[in-house]
Formats: structure tokens, C-alpha cells, sequence
């Protein structure tokens, strides 16, 4: 398919001369364009489910350290030891911090972090206990734990993995924790239990070799009183809404997709209201309201784990595994056939590239630049109306890279799976501004929240903030 030339490409150069400090505003006034949906994500202090409102990852105009120490207490606000082992990424509403775990009942969870080919699950038949934990975000005290369910897991998992992968979501009423095939579970504010529901065995293991049990991963998503559901499984995969405040089930449609281990993302806008699902035979979107296809596109990587993010009327997705590595720029009315090559790709895929997509991490889109990562720590940025690329450059910190990337409107943060966490300057040309030690391995997605980077590392919750002087 030929590359477009947007009616832009002239002035993206002319900006390209322009001062820094007037790119900058170009920027916050781009920003402005693709900030989230709903009028209440864009409140500082909320970031209600994985990577925050719409799963889009930025938090525009809020301004967060690049540099800090944990080892000298340097922008460090507070650290609060977590028990056990689990990848969810923190939320945060208000003051209120949320995250979940699972502990072995019997010594410490075995985390081989690093990029190998080792597909063998771990065993374990010791008794675990998965929790949700409620912390005071200034403070990061602990203000209350619930016990969710307890017993032998029922799925193996990863050695990178965990049993608590999927990130809680919050409405600023309900939390919700999913831990897969031990079930989903609703909390209030005060942490007591509202419902919970078996879904079933949730088996997210890679589909060419089944006895590979790695974990489930996809995290639940609440919007307007509705919670998304996406489990993509061995057998009997579907796609779901509950009502959130009874977990009653409002529809259910049947995926006969591959294992998969992403989020879903909710797109509001321009009279459609859908449901966007990345995937291997069935990428696509459901409409929110009934749960009927809308659009739909087939190939690319057999072990989907980027959720699709929306921007400038854009829904990119990207995967990689088994050879291919596509990333695609469909249009939000997309309907039917997408996939290159179709009628319908002519009308709604934006653009797409063969190469270049991504395994682990979602993307992000700041302004007109969107950004990837790889497992190995090389960022391309292109732009994100087009797909042209600026560069293609790898990370100073050679480590695997499981968390997506968070930014504000200037920094770009990259957390690698040993800790350390890389800032580049927002922007089409790469500028390295800082390296970061966490101290310890971090799988998990950071969260942004009045003007702080709240991390989970393997053994702590952290924040990283400002100081008083605004330093």
C-alpha cells in the first residue's frame, strides 16, 4: 500500500525550523486535540486504569521530575514496601492509590526478567493469596488490604509473568480487581466487597504449544457505569460488559481469536461508540452498546499484547511475534474489511507499515509523534498522521522493556525491566535527558498523577514527585 503525503507535510518542516520554545506550544496546543474523551479523565489526579484515561498514556501539562535518586531520597515522596509478586500497574483517584498482588503462601515468587525464548511456565502448587491494597497517595500509607481469593492457581504462569498481572480500573466508586481465572472482584472506597464473579478457567497460554501456560493479562476497563471485559483464551474466548455496580451481565459476543494479552480500549466520538480489541485473526472494534462487530482486519503478530490507543481520529495498533511486526493507522468510522489489501483498507487504513511494530508496549502518541518501543530498548518516533519516520534509535540502558512508555507534554519516560528508567525529551528528533535507577526490576506501567510518577517495582510502590521549591 503507498505511503500518503498528508496536506501537512509541508508545514511539519517549516515547524522543524521553528524555535524550541514555539514547537513546545504547538505542541501543548496539539495535545490539547487528543487529550481524552471524557471531560472527567482530564482531572489531574485521576488515572483509573492501565496508562491512565483511554489507556493513552500522557498526561498533558503536568510537570514531573526527570531526575531523581531512590538510593539519596532525591524526589522520592515515599516507598511502601508491597508483599508478594504481581505486574499490575498502579491507579490512582484522588488520594487514593490502588494496586494488586499475589503471594505465595510459601516463600518468594521466582521473576527471571530479561528478553530469552524460554516458553516453559513455572511451576506451582503452593497455595497463593491474591490482594488488593488501598494507599494513602500523599503519604503512601497503607489504608486498607483485602484478601480476594485464595488457593493454588488454577492457570501456570511465565517466569516473567505473574498471577496478578491485569491493572484495577476505578470510577472513583468501585475498584475493580481481575485476576483471571480466580475471578473478578468489586470494591467500594472503603475496600468492602460489592460483588464478584467467576468467569471461568482463563487460560492465556501461547496457542501453538497449549501446555504453555503464561498468566492472564488483559485488564478490565469501567466506562459510564460499564466494565469491559476482553479474555481472549485457549478455549470459549469472548468479549464482555457487566454492569459495574452488580457485575450483571449486559451482552457477551464469542472471539475465535488466539490467546491474547490485551487491554481494550473505549472510544466515544464522532457518533461511534465502540469497543477496539487488538488481536491476530480478529483485530477490530465492537460496538459499546450491543457488542456487534464494526470493523475488523486479520495477521500480524500471534501473541497480541499492545492495547490500541486513538488519536487525531486514528486508532493505532501495533504487534510482534512469529516473524511480522505490523503497525496500523485505521480510521475511526472504519467499517468491515480493513486488512491490507481489501476494498475497505482503501478507504479506512490510514497507513500501515509491514515492520516496525512491537511486542510488549503499547504506543503513545504526544502531539503528532508517535512513539514505540521494543522488547531491546530501540524508540522509533514517526509521525502519526502519516507513519513517516523521524527515528529509529535504541535506548542507552540495554535492557529488556516489558512497561509501556508514560509521558507528559515534554518527557517521555521508558522503564526497563531491571529498573532503570530512561527520559527523552517529547519531540521528532531524539534528546536523551536523564537515566533513572528504581533500585530493583520493574515490569509494571507507571502511573502519572498530580504532577508525580508513581511506580511499581518488584518489591515496592514508589512515587516520585516534586519538591517544594517546584524542583
Amino acid at each position: 500500500m503507498p505511503r500518503r503525503r498528508p496536506a501537512s507535510y509541508d508545514n511539519h518542516r517549516l515547524a522543524m525550523r521553528l524555535p524550541s520554545t514555539l514547537i513546545r506550544l504547538m505542541t501543548i496546543v496539539s495535545l490539547a486535540v487528543v487529550t481524552p474523551m471524557h471531560a472527567e479523565d482530564a482531572d489531574p489526579s485521576h488515572w483509573p486504569g492501565f496508562r491512565g484515561p483511554d489507556a493513552g498514556g500522557v498526561a498533558a501539562g503536568q510537570v514531573t521530575p526527570t531526575h531523581w535518586s531512590v538510593e539519596n531520597h532525591q524526589h522520592i515522596k515515599w516507598k511502601t514496601p508491597i508483599n508478594g509478586l504481581g505486574h499490575s500497574c498502579p491507579v490512582v483517584w484522588g488520594d487514593r492509590v490502588f494496586v494488586t498482588t499475589a503471594m505465595r503462601e510459601e516463600g518468594l515468587a521466582e521473576l527471571r526478567a530479561g528478553i530469552y525464548g524460554d516458553i516453559a511456565p513455572v511451576d506451582n502448587n503452593t497455595s497463593v493469596s491474591w490482594l488488593l491494597y488501598c494507599l494513602d497517595r500523599i503519604t503512601g500509607q497503607i489504608i486498607w488490604q483485602r484478601t480476594a481469593h485464595a488457593g493454588v492457581p488454577i492457570i501456570k504462569r511465565h517466569p516473567k509473568s505473574s498471577h496478578a498481572n491485569p491493572t484495577p480500573a476505578t470510577d472513583g466508586t468501585h475498584v475493580v480487581a481481575f485476576f483471571g481465572s480466580e475471578g473478578i472482584y468489586c470494591y467500594d472506597f472503603a475496600g468492602q466487597l460489592l460483588w464478584r464473579k467467576n468467569l471461568g478457567v482463563l487460560d492465556s497460554g501461547y496457542f501453538r504449544v497449549p501446555t504453555a501456560q503464561w498468566g492472564f493479562a488483559s485488564s478490565p476497563v469501567i466506562h459510564d457505569g460499564r466494565l469491559v471485559l476482553q479474555c481472549d483464551v485457549q478455549d470459549g474466548g469472548f468479549l464482555a460488559v457487566l454492569d459495574v455496580d452488580d457485575g450483571k451481565e449486559i451482552w457477551r459476543t464469542s472471539r475465535k481469536d488466539v490467546p491474547t494479552w490485551s487491554t481494550p480500549a473505549v472510544y466515544v466520538g464522532r457518533g461511534a461508540a465502540q469497543i477496539i480489541v487488538n488481536g491476530f485473526r480478529h483485530i477490530g472494534a465492537y460496538d459499546l452498546d450491543s457488542g456487534n462487530p464494526r470493523w475488523q482486519l486479520t495477521g500480524g503478530g500471534d501473541i497480541p499484547v499492545p492495547t490500541p490507543i486513538v488519536a487525531h481520529d486514528l486508532i493505532y495498533i501495533t504487534n510482534a511475534h512469529g516473524g511480522l511486526a505490523p503497525i496500523y493507522a485505521v480510521r475511526i468510522e472504519a467499517e468491515g474489511d480493513v486488512t491490507p489489501g481489501s476494498k475497505g483498507a482503501k478507504a479506512f487504513l490510514a497507513w500501515y507499515e509491514d515492520r516496525g511494530g512491537n511486542y510488549m508496549q503499547t504506543p503513545i502518541v504526544i502531539g503528532t509523534w508517535l512513539y514505540l518501543c521494543t522488547d531491546g530498548g530501540v524508540v522509533s518516533c514517526r509521525d502519526a498522521t502519516s507513519g513517516r519516520l523521524h527515528y529509529r534509535q535504541r535506548l542507552p540502558e540495554r535492557s529488556g522493556y516489558t512497561a509501556s512508555p508514560v509521558a507528559t507534554t515534554d518527557h517521555i519516560y521508558f522503564t526497563s525491566e531491571n529498573g532503570h528508567v530512561v527520559v527523552l525529551a517529547t519531540g521528532p528528533t531524539y534528546q536523551w535527558i536523564a537515566t533513572n535507577d528504581l533500585g530493583e526490576p520493574c515490569l509494571a506501567t507507571p502511573a502519572i498523577a498530580n504532577g508525580e510518577l508513581i511506580f511499581r517495582t518488584r518489591h515496592h510502590v514508589i512515587a516520585v514527585g516534586r519538591d517544594e521549591t517546584g524542583r
